[in-house]
């Protein structure tokens, strides 16, 4: 089927998710619901988005998995948090390991971004000197100087100060703090979350941040050969 947006009870449901997120209710009055107005769209949406940017300039690297739905059960074993369901729906487009595109829907509307997720310890290291020069740094200053213009927040893991041996002046001391990345717009439900426009707005988002990603991807700032498992620097 084609993916005509979220209705309005998908994001009533999560509002009630929040209220009570509990395996009896979830039975009882959230999973039909969930299946009918989140999930079911959510996976026509991701089909969509599957078959356009097969055909554009991300087929290079995305592989043929296409985009992938999330389930709504939460693992809890590494979290503090025990409740059982997840408050959001999450999809996601894998361009390289723990570089990507993602889409999630939740009580506030529907959020999508492009995202840079390194595990180890390498990768935060290379990123922190492509910074440091003035050429790849400049060049990200100004992407996401552009993106920020486009109504984009930089978001993802930073340091609270800065990082060891980097001057409290540094000019692009911002960027030198993260540790991930993620560049993404959120958009509520008078944005045309309820029509077929929640699909373009997840495309445009997507082509536009597509920039960031490929200076991460240009720098090999994702996981390389026996690197997994080192420690994040602070």
């Amino acid at each position: 089927m084609t993916f005509s947006g979220f209705p309005p009870s998908a994001l009533r449901l999560y509002e009630d998710l929040a209220a009570d997120n509990s395996k009896e209710a979830w039975r009882l009055r959230h999973r039909e619901r969930y299946e009918r107005d989140v999930r079911a769209p959510m996976d026509e949406l991701a089909a969509e988005l599957s078959m356009h940017f097969k055909e554009s300039a991300f087929a290079e690297s995305t592989g043929s998995g296409g985009v992938r739905v999330l389930g709504p059960v939460r693992d809890t074993r590494m979290s503090h948090d025990k409740s059982p369901y997840k408050t959001y729906q999450g999809a996601y487009l894998d361009l390289l390991p723990c570089l990507g595109l993602w889409v999630h829907l939740d009580r506030h509307g529907l959020y999508a971004s492009g995202r840079w997720y390194p595990y180890a310890g390498a990768e935060v290291a290379r990123y922190r000197a492509a910074v440091e020069q003035e050429d790849g740094g400049a060049e990200l200053a100004a992407i996401v100087g552009r993106l920020e213009e486009q109504g984009f927040t930089l978001g993802g893991d930073r340091l609270k100060s800065r990082p060891r041996g980097v001057p409290a002046d540094h000019p692009r001391l911002g960027l030198l703090r993260h540790r991930k990345i993620d560049a993404g717009r959120r958009h509520g439900p008078d944005a045309g979350l309820h029509t077929a426009r929640a699909g373009e707005l997840v495309r445009e988002t997507w082509q536009l941040v597509r920039p960031l990603l490929d200076w991460v991807a240009a720098r090999e700032l994702t996981p390389q050969p026996r690197e997994r498992g080192v420690d994040v620097p602070s």
